[in-house]
């Protein structure tokens, strides 16, 4: 098996902000805008607090009516779904090829992150809590039931034609990953479905070091750290990115890539910490002060 850091949504270079983390400590990851897409951001549900069309046009200026990429789509209350719809995750071009030349594919699991701050209501709409730090947090997963290149997609699967991969111009690497139907680790029961979001901010779904100002300087468990393993979180075998520390392994990770891959067969910690991620998946969390100084 493997597991696959997957950066998606909303960032300083992709909708220009964060993705908001709500005073009740609930989370949207903001889908990146994309004009070819057939979806609006006033399409797609937000949560008790805010629509997504709202979130974007307080927190990025963007117009509620913009096209979203809604990748990964891991909700079957994101939009309007025709019957048999399931969950899905495109990736195309260099990104697509590195997943391929590690073989990624049936059993392996995609943890999608992004950028993530705090938000609070004004009277003006939505907006960063003063003070608080843009981190890096685990948003959704999928385990691959299927990998299935969008050329050979099936005609009578309409259920995804949707899926903003079905309007890419023509590319000779495009492939989406359908996701299981429960999720299937060693030891855990199976009731936890194999694709979802995670809903509310918890300590544990946070890869930011929580005393760095630069979210791209990571606070993971000791066993990450490569010394004396087969092979490394791909595009992190530079030894000068890992120190160990007293509260776990520091890692200034990269800002090349899109999806990290990790062996789970050079790093059998990683299933344990898989299955306590998952068991996350239904819990909810006490109102989020993270980022208050």
């Amino acid at each position: 098996m493997k597991i696959i850091l997957s950066r998606k949504g909303f960032d300083s270079t992709s909708g220009g902000v964060p993705s908001p983390i709500f005073p009740d400590g609930t989370m949207i990851s903001l889908p990146i805008p994309d004009r070819s897409s057939t979806i609006a951001y006033n399409e797609i549900a937000g949560n008790a607090l805010a629509t997504v069309g709202e979130l974007v046009h307080d927190l990025a200026g963007i117009p509620p009516t913009h096209r979203a990429h809604l990748d990964p789509d891991l909700s079957a209350h994101s939009i309007p779904r025709s019957e048999g719809w399931r969950p899905l995750f495109g990736q195309v071009g260099a990104a697509e090829k590195h997943l391929e030349n590690q073989g990624v594919g049936v059993g392996d699991v995609f943890l999608f992150f992004g950028l993530f701050r705090n938000v609070e209501k004004s009277d003006d709409g939505w907006q960063y809590l003063r003070g608080s730090r843009p981190i890096h947090l685990i948003f959704g997963w999928l385990q691959v039931a299927e990998r299935v290149g969008v050329s050979n997609w099936p005609a009578e699967s309409s259920w995804a034609l949707r899926h903003p991969h079905f309007r890419r111009e023509a590319d000779p690497i495009n492939v989406l990953y359908i996701g299981a139907d429960h999720l299937d680790l060693p030891g855990l029961t199976p009731s936890i479905p194999g694709a979802g979001l995670f809903n509310h901010f918890r300590p544990e779904l946070q890869l930011t070091d929580p005393e760095s100002r630069l979210p791209s300087h990571w606070l993971l468990p000791q066993w990450f750290h490569p010394e004396g393993r087969r092979s490394a979180l791909t595009y992190h075998s530079d030894a000068s990115r890992w120190h160990r520390s007293a509260n776990g392994v520091a890692l200034r990770s990269a800002a090349r890539g899109q999806e990290f891959v990790l062996n789970c067969d050079d790093y059998p910690e990683s299933i344990e910490w898989l299955g306590g991620l998952a068991a996350l998946s239904g819990a909810g969390s006490p109102p989020n002060n993270h980022g208050r100084k």
